[in-house]
């Protein structure tokens, strides 16, 4: 029996992750639980699956997790120490499913343990690939992704990496894919929010709307395949069935194929390398009918075209453009900056930081917090 344990168990991530731990309770054993400030679902997770550790990183939600609790006999932990304590834990398998950048030191912690990770936090590798990557090689453990076109990608390789090209990681391209650029200047966050083909936070899901999301997901592809940016390209494919391919130089693709369901890489990586059956519904060709593919205009996507030139830059550049999207994000969504602020403020950005090569952790959090504390200001006088 795998030992488990969830650093955000109570996300999109962390439940689907739980869901596969009741198809399988014979496999896995859940062992630790953390969440941010969920204590009722927390709660509710401990008396189903009986962890011997959990962690609620708001202290105020300590009190609260505990009442809900009274016959529980584990350990309860809290804050950020409590947090990394957790995430320090020894397990089989760690499930790293915290969003944002406060996911980055509970992965270094988990890492450090030796723990084997399937790992959903695309941020941890954007802002610090290089510390993330160079402490997987340290430790010699399992580093296996999650986000769906990264699962794709691995899968795609597993007979091997001889004579590959380049990867291609698809996008559905979100619900502007095919709008005109004048079209763009109108749009408001009720418009941004309606993905066609993924239920997803807000913030991710306005990322997928600007293909920022991609832009991300093509760093952590360079960081998790040790593969050159111009080696890497984006396709929509907007039936979201197709969820990454790999080109070899011989003209061959191979590509990952499945439902929109993210329950089917997180398996992977929990069985890997063997495949299990599930409850999951199969992937009917007859009624999806079609496949459509169309390159990502840059007109319309920017902030992509911004994420190569910052990935191959590196340094903190990476951690202040995330930094800056997702300060920038939020102001969208409470209307005080417009849709096309996003891209102009980001790069402006980026263009004024004064870039640090070869960061060290605190020099990378010490350029989200100036990022953050510069752009706070932002969009007030909107109302």
């Amino acid at each position: 029996m795998k030992t488990i344990g969830i650093l955000g168990s109570t996300g999109s991530i962390g439940t689907q992750s739980l869901d596969i731990m009741g198809w399988f309770p014979e496999d896995f054993r859940v062992e630790i639980l953390t969440a941010n400030d969920n204590a009722a679902l927390l709660a509710e997770q401990t008396k189903r699956f009986s962890p011997r550790l959990i962690a609620i990183a708001n202290e105020a939600k300590y009190a609260e997790l505990k009442a809900m609790l009274p016959d529980y006999r584990g350990t309860i932990l809290c804050g950020e120490e409590g947090l990394l304590a957790a995430a320090a834990e020894k397990t089989d398998m760690m499930i790293h499913g915290i969003s944002g950048m406060a996911g980055l030191a509970p992965l270094l912690a988990t890492l450090d343990a030796g723990n084997d990770v399937a790992f959903a936090n695309k941020e941890s590798l954007v802002t610090a690939g290089h510390l993330v990557m160079a402490k997987v090689k340290e430790k010699n453990i399992a580093f296996l992704p999650v986000d769906s076109e990264h699962s794709a990608v691995f899968q795609c390789l597993q007979g091997g990496r001889s004579g590959l090209k380049k990867l291609v990681l698809t996008a559905s391209g979100g619900p502007f894919f095919n709008r005109t650029p004048e079209e763009m200047e109108t749009i408001t966050p009720e418009m941004a929010l309606k993905h066609p083909t993924w239920n997803m936070g807000a913030k991710v899901t306005i990322d997928s709307s600007t293909m920022m999301n991609k832009g991300l997901e093509v760093i952590e592809a360079h960081w998790l395949f040790d593969c050159p940016y111009d080696r890497i390209d984006v396709l929509i494919q907007p039936q979201s069935v197709i969820h990454s391919m790999v080109c070899f130089e011989d003209g061959s693709f191979i590509g990952h194929l499945g439902k929109a369901d993210m329950r089917i890489p997180i398996q992977y990586a929990l069985t890997y390398p063997e495949r299990r059956a599930n409850p999951v519904e199969e992937l009917d060709f007859a009624a999806l009918g079609k496949i459509d593919f169309y390159a990502p205009k840059k007109e319309i996507f920017p902030l992509m075209t911004l994420a190569y030139e910052v990935g191959r830059a590196g340094g903190t550049l990476p951690a202040v453009m995330n930094a800056a999207n997702e300060t920038l994000v939020y102001k969208f969504l409470e209307k005080q900056i417009s849709y096309k602020d996003i891209h102009r403020i980001v790069a402006e950005t980026v263009e004024n930081h004064d870039n640090i090569g070869d960061p060290s952790l605190a020099e990378i959090l010490n350029a989200v917090e100036e990022t953050k504390a510069r752009l706070k200001g932002i969009g007030t006088d909107a109302h």
